[in-house]
């Protein structure tokens, strides 16, 4: 009975012992007499489980990024295929992308409105990337023009404001088909928007007047370089009223993009239209600098662009410099 006396006794020691230090590490020995107890008690009851790390979306778009340069780099890898494709289906990926002459592009373009069923009198685009530098940070700014097409394809007829002070010129203006003729009279009607036309010429003599149009007219503001000063007014007229204005793009600043004919054209029409265009371009760039031209699609409105090989296109002055470099 004392032995079970002193046993009961130890075992409430080693109870309040273990209320009192509960939050300790240490691992405890208490002697008893005539039992011994080990109690291991450990410094928290339970853990807080750790969230998972979020995944940003800056994370995430550097994933995408990672995957798509890793696809880009995985199809830079094909090695091109020998030849040309054997059949009109076929990886573009496999093979370098083709290069056409004038004349097989137009030829193909035709085919393909002829296999697709589309409209046979569509728009035949043409699409030029354009080098705009001039050497010392400088640029070509973006530029409009006009110009008559070999083959003309559009039966409408521009209006055309001539500007001038002096009567007889006005008369002839008029006789010539001018939409409008006047002098300062008219400024005033075309601030309001009274007047409206497509192209706007004058005579030298007015200009100083013209002034206050600078802003409303801005590219349709007479201009030499334009052909839209002069005192040969039925030639202004001739070229204004029935020609066709190409404009670089002036966002992306080295793109024209400009219809030059209709599909149902003969192909030497179109042909000589496309060149029209380039020869126009390239006026616009010092021909010692290179080639203004950098790229040319040819393409319909509905059919894919296809790429034109560009140095018979370009000037005879760009393509003897770059033979003399390649001589050299």
């Amino acid at each position: 009975m004392v032995n079970m006396a002193a046993a009961m006794k130890c075992v409430g020691r080693v109870l309040i012992h273990h209320q009192k230090h509960s939050l300790s590490k240490k691992v405890y020995q208490i002697p008893l007499y005539p039992c011994s107890v080990y109690v291991q008690v450990s410094s928290r009851h339970f853990a807080a489980a750790t969230k998972p790390a979020k995944k940003t979306k800056k994370s995430m778009k550097d994933k995408a990024s990672d995957e798509k340069k890793d696809e880009i780099e995985k199809i830079k890898s094909y090695s091109f295929m020998e030849g040309e494709p054997e059949d009109d289906v076929y990886l573009k990926h496999l093979y370098p992308r083709q290069i056409y002459e004038v004349e097989k592009a137009i030829q193909l373009l035709k085919k393909f409105q002829t296999l697709d069923f589309t409209n046979p009198k569509q728009g035949v685009y043409l699409d030029l990337t354009l080098d705009m530098s001039l050497g010392k940070k400088k640029k070509v700014e973006p530029f409009a023009s006009v110009l008559s097409f070999p083959y003309p394809f559009i039966s409408e007829i521009n209006k055309v404001a001539v500007l001038t002070e002096n009567a007889s010129e006005i008369k002839i203006a008029e006789e010539n088909g001018a939409a409008f003729a006047g002098g300062t009279n008219l400024i005033q009607k075309i601030l309001d928007d009274e007047i409206q036309s497509d192209f706007y010429v004058a005579v030298p003599e007015i200009m100083p007047e013209l002034n206050p149009l600078k802003k409303k007219l801005k590219k349709r503001f007479p201009k030499l370089t334009r052909n839209s000063i002069g005192r040969d007014i039925p030639k202004m007229l001739e070229l204004f009223k029935t020609g066709h204005e190409i404009k670089v793009d002036e966002e992306r600043e080295n793109f024209l993009e400009t219809k030059i004919a209709t599909l149902d054209m003969q192909s030497d029409q179109i042909a000589a239209n496309l060149q029209a265009v380039i020869s126009e371009v390239c006026k616009h760039r010092p021909l010692n600098l290179g080639p203004f031209v950098v790229r040319a699609f040819l393409r319909t409105s509905t059919s894919e662009g296809l790429l034109l090989k560009i140095k018979p296109l370009l000037p005879k002055e760009v393509e003897t410099e770059e033979s003399n470099k390649e001589d050299a």
